[in-house]
């Protein structure tokens, strides 16, 4: 195939990644009353599954606020054109969340032919840990760490003379901006494993840092849920901290580095 082959080849595919957004994109925007009243306002009312898991552990509340029963936000909409646009726009990166692993698997079926055998087995694993890894990371971020500032933004007050009333705009901004953090952070793993395969970072690193990592990660628990409930910031910081642990595990050991480098500039010497 020449370059204009190729080049009709991406078309194509870009066009078919473009068509499964759009495709779902439509059928989200019809469902959208549904999921905002179903998952994405679940967390504004108090019988949210990790209140009512909280609330069973322990007789007393381990949520700011009190118990899940008595919490509940109720949104206001303070511009006029606010609900519609948010209506598309939802519907629209919910879309790219969810094709994502049918786009990256049609531009897989692009590259592949270029690449080794080799070459293939491995980006075949990366794509499935990358996805199963952003996944598991906006599940944590919807379960766990949005939740959780909800209660204490929701309930914290300057003044009792000044009530919160929250915007549509500023839920969804936290919403969305949360739960996409968590999606990417949770990619780490797969980052260390490609930095340790391109002879960048090895595991010795993860090692000698581990107790600026530790501090470093609580304090982005505690930046996360700033409650100043231990608990609370344990719940945040272990996920992180076993994100730090897994990529540690992803990557070369010191000796096992030394030995890929040595070869690698050997043979860029020759």
């Amino acid at each position: 195939m020449g370059f204009w082959d190729h080049a009709e080849a991406l078309r194509g595919v870009l066009l078919r990644m473009a068509a499964v957004i759009v495709v779902l994109t439509v059928g989200l925007f019809a469902a959208m009353p549904h999921i905002f009243d179903s998952v994405i306002l679940a967390p504004c009312r108090g019988d949210f599954i990790l209140y009512r898991w909280l609330d069973s552990i322990s007789a007393t509340s381990l949520m700011p606020g009190g118990s899940g029963g008595d919490f509940e936000v109720h949104l206001i909409n303070i511009r006029l054109a606010s609900q519609f646009f948010i209506h598309m726009s939802t519907s629209f990166w919910l879309a790219v969340v969810l094709a994502f692993p049918i786009c990256v698997w049609l531009l897989w079926g692009f590259i592949a032919p270029g690449l080794y055998e080799e070459e293939k087995r491995g980006a075949r694993g990366a794509f499935l840990a990358g996805n199963l890894m952003f996944f598991l990371g906006v599940a944590t971020g919807y379960f766990l760490v949005f939740p959780l500032t909800l209660r204490f933004l929701a309930d914290y007050q300057l003044s009792a003379l000044i009530p919160n009333q929250i915007s549509l705009d500023s839920y969804m901004d936290n919403f969305m901006m949360l739960i996409l953090v968590m999606g990417i952070v949770f990619e780490l793993p797969l980052v260390a494993w490609m930095l340790g395969k391109a002879g960048i970072v090895s595991r010795g690193l993860f090692n000698r840092y581990r107790r600026h990592a530790v501090v470093a990660l609580l304090v982005a628990a505690a930046v996360i849920t700033p409650t100043g409930d231990p608990f609370t910031l344990m719940v945040v910081f272990l996920p992180l901290y076993l994100l730090w642990e897994l990529s540690a595990l992803t990557l070369p050991s010191e000796r096992s580095f030394k030995k890929e480098k040595s070869e690698t500039e050997t043979i860029s010497n020759l």
